[in-house]
């Protein structure tokens, strides 16, 4: 039986931490939250929701999945991924990307769709560490929609036993950028 999976990127952050427009550093090139549409656009989705603020450029993505933008004011963890799985409507799950992760393998999501089964959520590992995205079941979203301020899944996901765990060779499952120094140290990996 396929799944129905959707995939949302949380980009409506503050970014205090960085100084300013974090999401819209270049990158290799390219807008640090490209990196993250891009990798999310590779999972096995329907399609792809950007929550962020009315700042945030998401630029134009042809092709599929297409990429929808769902603008909110709030900076709340919980109010990005609340309106993103509102957004996604009747899906069996969805994938949660960080908008300043740009390294995560392409190849990790499908991975975690195929991990994901009858578990609450799934989850890669890198380093004893679990990292993004995170694919949460459907099961998980009346969970989601009781989180409150700056909350996210994390809380949830460590309450629980039933999540299936998928052990990634490559470290940029955990590697985010909150500060300017995050970014040059990422541009530098080759």
């Amino acid at each position: 039986m396929s799944q129905s999976l959707a995939a949302v990127v949380l980009a409506a952050g503050a970014a205090r931490r960085f100084g300013g427009d974090k999401l819209s550093a270049p990158f290799r090139g390219e807008p640090l939250l490209h990196h993250a549409i891009r990798t999310a656009r590779a999972a096995p989705v329907e399609r792809v929701i950007v929550v962020c603020s009315d700042r945030v450029d998401v630029g134009d993505w042809p092709g599929g999945p297409p990429v929808d933008t769902v603008r909110i004011a709030s900076t709340a963890l919980s109010e990005s991924l609340q309106a993103g799985v509102a957004a996604a409507g009747e899906v069996d799950g969805i994938f949660v990307f960080l908008g300043d992760m740009p390294l995560i393998p392409h190849h990790v999501a499908g991975r975690l769709a195929t991990a994901l089964d009858d578990h609450f959520a799934a989850l890669p590992r890198h380093a004893a560490k679990n990292g993004h995205p995170v694919l949460l079941s459907a099961r998980a979203f009346p969970e989601i929609a009781r989180l409150t301020g700056d909350e996210g899944a994390g809380r949830l996901l460590k309450q629980r036993d039933d999540l299936a765990f998928v052990e990634v060779a490559d470290d940029g499952i955990l590697l985010d950028v909150d500060r300017a120094e995050d970014l040059a140290r990422l541009q530098a990996r080759t």
